[in-house]
C-alpha cells in the first residue's frame, strides 16, 4: 500500500474486524487511572483504564459505546499503546492525531495498523469519533503527569465533553 493510497477505505477490513471484535474491552480490576470521553453530537461514550507501573502502560481497558470507528480506534489504540512508557504514548497520540487532522501524511512505519484509520480525515464529521478514545486516554496520562489534563498535548476539544476521571 502505498502512503497516498493509505486508509483511504473509511471501513475497511481492520477497522470492521477490531469493530466486530474489540481487543481489549472491558474492565481492568484495579485500574490506577482512568477517564472519560463522551461526544453528545453523536452519543459515542467511552471509559479508558490505565494500570500505569512507573512511567510504562503495563495495561489498558476501555468499555463504552460508540460507532464502528469510535469502537475499532480505541480498539487498535489499545494494542499501539500497551506496554509502550507514557512519553511513546504521547508521541503516537500526537502522530495519530495530525495525519487525521491534516497536519501530518500518513506514514505507515510511525502508525503501524492505526494507518488504516487515515481515510477518517476525509470526513470531518468523524474526526471526533476516532479520536475519543485518544482524548480520554491523555486525560487518563494527564491525571497520571499530576496536570492539567486539558493542557499540552492532547489537542483538547470542549466539544467533546471530556470528563477526566
Amino acid at each position: 500500500m502505498s502512503t497516498a493510497d493509505a486508509g483511504n477505505d473509511l471501513y475497511g477490513e481492520l477497522v470492521v474486524e477490531h469493530k466486530r471484535a474489540p481487543r481489549n474491552f472491558g474492565t481492568l480490576p484495579a485500574p490506577t487511572h482512568h477517564a472519560r470521553g463522551h461526544n453528545p453530537q453523536c452519543g459515542d461514550d467511552l471509559e479508558v483504564q490505565l494500570q500505569l507501573e512507573g512511567s510504562r502502560l503495563q495495561d489498558i481497558r476501555y468499555r463504552g459505546q460508540g460507532c464502528a470507528i469510535c469502537i475499532a480506534s480505541a480498539s487498535m489504540m489499545s494494542e499501539a499503546v500497551k506496554g509502550r512508557s507514557i512519553d511513546e504514548a504521547v508521541q503516537l497520540q500526537q502522530r495519530f492525531r495530525g495525519v487525521l487532522t491534516g497536519q501530518l501524511e500518513p506514514e505507515p512505519a510511525q502508525l503501524g495498523k492505526l494507518i488504516s484509520l487515515a481515510g477518517v480525515r476525509r470526513y470531518p464529521a468523524r474526526i471526533k469519533c476516532a479520536l475519543l478514545g485518544w482524548h480520554a486516554l491523555m486525560h487518563a496520562l494527564g491525571e497520571a503527569a499530576g496536570r492539567d489534563p486539558a493542557a499540552g498535548a492532547t489537542g483538547a476539544d470542549d466539544s467533546t465533553g471530556s470528563d477526566a476521571a
